[in-house]
């Protein structure tokens, strides 16, 4: 007797091994294709105009930049509210140097994401430019201030003198009284 085993049990063995990893690699490289055509794709894109009333960096492992947007149609009605996600650091410092500024928010909705590891929401915010004025009605613009471009760093004040003290006119000096001369 023989100790090599058969030659059908053999081919057998090693060709199972070989579909299996070939199907580990189909599997990996058509999730690879899923997610590059998600995340390239856009089902839309738009603009938004308002103001950034919440702003923070979320996720337990996944860190994603989170905000609001309020959305006023005019004076008095009630805000709709736009949820955003920002991934990009640079995006996420302009809308932190523009909160309290009325922004136009340029972002892209993307759909067929898993998960809350690319954030909360599917509008995803790519660029963010202030809007100098808008419009309440037909005729009716209300000009914004001015952005600065970049805060200035604080510095130190120079010491200021010790102020002087200065008589008032209820504490007048009163001349001494004159008194006569004494006599010798």
């Amino acid at each position: 007797m023989s100790a090599n085993p058969p030659v059908g049990q053999e081919k057998r063995g090693s060709g199972f091994l070989k579909g299996f990893i070939i199907f580990l690699l189909v599997l990996v490289l058509l999730g690879a294709a899923y997610f590059a055509v998600v995340l390239n794709w856009n089902y839309s894109d738009g603009e938004r105009a308002g103001w950034v009333q919440k702003f923070s960096r979320k996720g337990w492992v996944c860190k994603t930049w989170e905000g609001e947007l309020a959305l006023v149609t005019m004076p008095g009605a009630v805000p709709e509210k736009f949820n955003f996600t920002v991934w990009d650091d640079a995006v996420a410092q302009d809308i932190n140097r523009l909160m309290g500024k009325r922004v136009n928010l340029h972002y892209e909705q993307k759909v067929g994401l898993p998960g809350s590891c690319f954030g909360e929401t599917r509008y995803y915010v790519t660029k963010v430019t202030a809007v100098d004025e808008f419009n309440l009605a037909p005729g009716v613009v209300v000009p914004q201030l001015p952005v600065p471009a970049v805060p200035a760093p604080a510095q130190p004040a120079a010491p200021q003198p010790a102020p002087q003290a200065v008589p008032q006119p209820s504490q007048a000096p009163t001349a001494p009284a004159t008194q006569p001369p004494a006599t010798r």
